[in-house]
């Protein structure tokens, strides 16, 4: 929307437009009527002209964090420093809506060096840093030859799963890539054979990796979670993203960064809530021009920035 547009709306006319977007983003009921709500706090505890001085301003977060620090101390009863957090990030979504997915602030932010160096944090995600971290995994010659010679595997050589053989090709080559620590490859492809897949994977039934992941091996029963999602993405990439460690440090570092779900740590290990804490990251962060696999790419690369661990190959 434009920003001498939206300064001329009435507060109701401003908040039935930004409602709009926010239900036409996907958001949850929940999320849409908090953002509703609490975007507007510097507006009905200060006035229209501090709420638009703090969009507007090309030091938006230093600006934002001061006056609503301020305007929480003043009117709440609670911790200012504990619920700022919050309310900062409604009103980094609703900066998105007045400037699309690059705002001032965004291009005068500092490099993603200069932000790593400065306090640990993790750049904002933005369109401009998706396309900053796809162009690097292109530059990753390992990683994107690696999945070249995966999709040939699933994709062009053994797209069904009718075979015995067919399967147990990919599920070593899976294990071998990933190092998904699969110690004996014949039961899980065996089960895999099993549950009759095919269907399932091409209507992208997100149930079925829970169905996968469980094998029950020497009388005991293993949960290769990351695994399943791995097999089910390389079968059909758009509908199954991949669940990693990375991945999920991430989402939850926004998470309690930014508020823009509100799952708990263990949710991410149900696979249905897992990909919809995806959706509802890439609604947040305007980032929708990017489909799920292209979001697990980027999501990825800055886990592995931000959050090293040393556990073995992964991509």
């Amino acid at each position: 929307m434009d920003i001498n547009k939206a300064k001329s709306l009435s507060f109701d006319e401003l908040r039935k437009e930004y409602k709009d977007y926010l239900q036409n983003a996907g958001l949850g009921k929940n999320t849409v009527q908090t953002a509703y709500s609490d975007t507007f706090y510097l507006w009905r505890k200060g006035s229209p002209d501090v709420f638009w001085a703090v969009v507007e301003a090309a030091t938006f977060e230093e600006s934002a964090r001061d006056a609503l620090t301020d305007a929480l101390e003043e009117n709440s009863s609670g911790n200012a420093a504990s619920l700022v957090n919050s309310y900062l990030s409604q009103l980094r979504r609703f900066r998105r809506f007045i400037y699309g997915g690059e705002t001032p602030a965004v291009s005068q932010r500092a490099s993603t060096e200069e932000k790593k160096n400065k306090k640990g944090d993790v750049p904002e995600p933005t369109p401009d840093q998706v396309k900053h971290y796809l162009n690097a995994w292109d530059e990753l010659e390992n990683y994107h030859l690696q999945e070249d010679a995966l999709d040939k595997l699933f994709i062009s050589l053994c797209p069904a799963n009718k075979e015995m053989s067919d399967i147990l090709l990919k599920v070593a080559a899976l294990n071998d890539f990933y190092s998904t620590n699969i110690f004996s490859v014949y039961p899980v492809a065996k089960h895999i054979l099993s549950l009759d897949i095919d269907s399932r994977l091409k209507a992208g039934d997100v149930t079925l990796v829970d169905d996968i992941k469980k094998v029950t091996i020497n009388g005991v029963e293993k949960n290769f979670y990351s695994f399943a999602t791995k097999y089910c993405s390389h079968h059909n990439p758009l509908d199954y993203p991949i669940y990693d460690s990375y991945v999920d440090k991430v989402l939850c570092y926004f998470r309690n960064r930014d508020g823009f779900a509100s799952f708990k740590a263990e949710d991410l290990k149900d696979y249905v809530m897992f990909k919809g804490a995806l959706i509802d990251f890439r609604a947040f962060y305007g980032l929708g021009k990017y489909n799920l696999k292209e979001i697990d790419k980027y999501i990825w690369q800055l886990g592995k920035e931000y959050f090293p661990k040393n556990y073995g190959k992964k991509k």
